[in-house]
């Protein structure tokens, strides 16, 4: 499969940073086609601008500052995300990416009378999330309702990609975690890809 990472962490040097070489590894042994966005690393402005949003409703929405990014996505059949979880939301560099690179013409129509937007990435089969969260569990599950979880499921594969199966991991705790706590992670992760076949 045509397989699009897109991983967001301003370290070089990080827990992300780790996670994203070892799916980059993983899925580049089962012999799929890798395509890495790193978007600190290249430096992926993350701002809508009064352009792109003058655009929205045009009919012709204004993706040439990212038209790079946009046949990536559209190309993709499986996409990785990889991410820290911050303030149980998503970094701003990816809400970016979702803000400009998710729009009209993209991602979605929008319909003639302006109600529910109409799914464009037919092609995008497989979706895995892997974000960091420093809360442990029970934070993001039983008092947060998994907020980010639910806005990628929901607000943008439901909308967007209805065709498409997610995975989604988080690693809790990530700020006390030992090399063992790491390598049990990767295993979930592996578990996960060995499940798109080879």
């Amino acid at each position: 499969m045509k397989c699009l990472i897109v991983t967001t962490h301003p370290l070089s040097k990080c827990l992300c940073k780790l996670l994203t070489e070892h799916v980059v590894n993983r899925l580049t042994a089962m012999k799929h086609e890798v395509v890495i966005e790193d978007l600190y690393a290249d430096k992926f402005e993350p701002l809508l601008t009064e352009s792109e949003r003058n655009s929205y409703y045009s009919g012709s929405y204004d993706s040439s500052n990212f038209s790079e990014q946009a046949n990536r996505l559209l190309e993709a059949e499986a996409l990785v995300l990889l991410f820290p979880t911050w303030w149980f939301s998503f970094p701003a560099m990816l809400k970016g990416w979702f803000d400009r690179v998710w729009g009209p013409g993209i991602a979605y129509d929008h319909a003639s009378d302006l109600g529910p937007i109409k799914s464009r990435l037919d092609n995008l089969r497989k979706v895995l999330v892997v974000t960091t969260l420093g809360a442990p569990w029970w934070v993001d599950r039983l008092i947060m309702w998994q907020p980010v979880k639910r806005v990628v499921k929901v607000a943008l594969l439901g909308a967007c990609a209805k065709k498409s199966k997610l995975k989604y991991l988080s690693l809790y705790n990530s700020e006390k975690l030992n090399n063992e706590s790491i390598a049990r992670f990767k295993h979930k992760i592996d578990k996960a890809l060995n499940d798109w076949g080879e």
